[in-house]
């Protein structure tokens, strides 16, 4: 249902107060103000730097004395009998002092009653228990493509006015436009529109890559999810085959033809294994397999000091990706997400929320959105989330074979420019048995300093030295590699 829709049926369902949450206040605002004027409802505005105020006037006089939000909420209770609605902006940071909660209290009340509604926009979502058991939340859906179409036209529009430009793009060019201001705001949108146009007065497709990356810089500001460059190609990766197999078997099947065959689009794959042994390298590689873009989650960043925020921005960047879809989702080390709901908690309970909403999403989106979460220990992970369905398909990363180490060091000579046919291959497969792909491109790098201290070349004796002087993971941590590959036995199928 679209925003003003369900707003529409709150207020006709006499909601006595609606909460929005959003970095976006001025839609939000202008949401309220359609919804007051087909409910025939007066508006007011509160905000603590202009008091209480005629909404419907932007040169409305503030009402003395009510910058104060107990003042202004008193005010609104005590002088209108008809039902009205009141906006308030930035009202929850003041609702921890106990004469805005008893004010706020009484007119929700005195709504309740009246028939009026207290619409509550602020950027967080985090509130007494009592403000959330008597009111609505609305989230705002994020931006379709004839939305973001829409702020695209009304922008040059406007700017045209001002100066003339010009705009050079076909239909299908518009097209890839808007798909890649999916996932915006409504603000952010007409500024990715207006820093493409500022120095020439032209838009056309020479603009995409200067939009993508201002879209970039926007979502990283958020902290939420991260563009990552993928150029890693699946026939760059050494072993793996089985993976790579299931991977190419289902390239296609995000398309309509796959939908009308019968298949559903697969939702992601759970990659568990020794560290070092590709499993993020393999995230990257199915992005640039299938062409899609790679958005990572960085799971620390999603706790919050304040109680719900958390929550909030774990469902926002996971509806910021399916807006922005098709895409692969890349969640690296997710047990460290996740750890404390796997046992007994001891933060409140925050972390087996946080698991249960990513669970649910998990389980029910149907958008394009692949999850590709990475994981090195399986003692962390709550057993929920290696239930069958949850995933597609739960793969094993083993450290890599003979013939994958062979590719592997072929990859990383010939990245420096090496031939290989100076090089004693055998040799150094058999010298690396136990070694993981990132310890092997180690004793490359390793190789490279000391030979470039030394004045000479990049040799083979030089690397099996470094291989030598090395110990892997698999004998530092020899008994937890075995008891992880033990465990995946039954498991996990084997990605190679």
């Amino acid at each position: 249902m679209p925003d003003l829709a369900r707003f529409k049926h709150l207020v006709r369902a006499r909601h006595a107060c609606i909460r929005i949450v959003t970095d976006d206040e001025p839609v939000a605002f202008d949401l309220a103000c359609e919804a007051a004027a087909i409910a025939q409802l007066g508006l007011l505005q509160w905000s603590v730097l202009d008091g209480l105020r005629n909404g419907n006037l932007a040169d409305a006089k503030p009402v003395e004395g009510t910058e104060q939000p107990a003042a202004a909420l008193y005010s609104v209770r005590r002088s209108n009998a008809a039902a009205c609605m009141l906006t308030t902006l930035d009202l929850v940071p003041h609702l921890d002092d106990p004469r805005v909660l008893r004010a706020w209290r009484e007119l929700v009340e005195h709504f309740r009653v009246v028939g009026g509604c207290l619409v509550m926009i602020d950027h967080r979502e985090s509130v007494p228990p009592i403000v959330a058991a008597m009111s609505t939340l609305l989230r705002p859906s994020l931006l379709n493509d004839e939305k973001i179409d829409e702020i695209v036209r009304r922008t040059l529009r406007a700017q045209n006015r001002e100066r003339p430009l010009e705009v050079k793009l076909t239909k299908k060019e518009a097209g890839a436009l808007m798909r890649t201001l999916r996932g915006l705001t409504a603000r952010q949108v007409q500024q990715v529109v207006l820093d493409a146009i500022a120095d020439d007065r032209e838009l056309s497709i020479g603009d995409l890559d200067e939009v993508i990356r201002t879209k970039r810089r926007m979502l990283q500001v958020e902290g939420l999810l991260e563009f990552v460059e993928a150029p890693t190609a699946l026939e760059d990766i050494g072993g793996l085959n089985a993976l790579k197999l299931w991977l190419s078997r289902r390239a296609k099947s995000f398309s309509p033809e796959a939908t009308s065959f019968g298949l559903t689009p697969p939702r992601g794959m759970l990659l568990l294994g020794v560290q070092g042994a590709g499993k993020s390298l393999c995230a990257k590689a199915v992005a640039t397999s299938w062409k899609r873009p790679l958005l990572r989650l960085d799971p620390s960043v999603l706790y919050d000091r304040y109680v719900g925020e958390s929550e909030r921005r774990l469902r926002d960047a996971l509806r910021q990706a399916e807006a922005m879809s098709p895409l692969v989702l890349w969640i690296d080390e997710i047990e460290k997400a996740f750890a404390s709901a796997a046992a007994q908690s001891t933060d409140g309970g925050l972390s087996q929320r946080m698991f249960g909403t990513f669970l649910t999403w998990l389980q029910e989106h149907r958008s394009g959105v692949f999850v590709v979460a990475t994981a090195n220990t399986v003692e962390a992970l709550p057993p929920e989330l290696l239930r069958k369905g949850r995933f597609d398909e739960i793969f094993f990363v083993d450290l890599p074979s003979a013939s994958a180490r062979l590719k592997i060091f072929k990859v990383h000579i010939t990245k420096r420019k090496r031939d290989l046919a100076k090089f004693d291959l055998p040799a150094l497969v058999a010298a690396s048995e136990g070694y993981s792909g990132a310890e092997i491109e180690q004793a490359v790098v390793s190789d490279l300093h000391t030979a470039f201290d030394a004045g000479r070349d990049l040799t083979t004796a030089g690397l099996l030295e470094a291989i030598k002087g090395s110990p892997p993971l698999s004998v530092t941590m020899a008994e937890s590699v075995a008891e992880l590959r033990e465990w995946a036995k039954t498991r996990c199928v084997p990605a190679d």
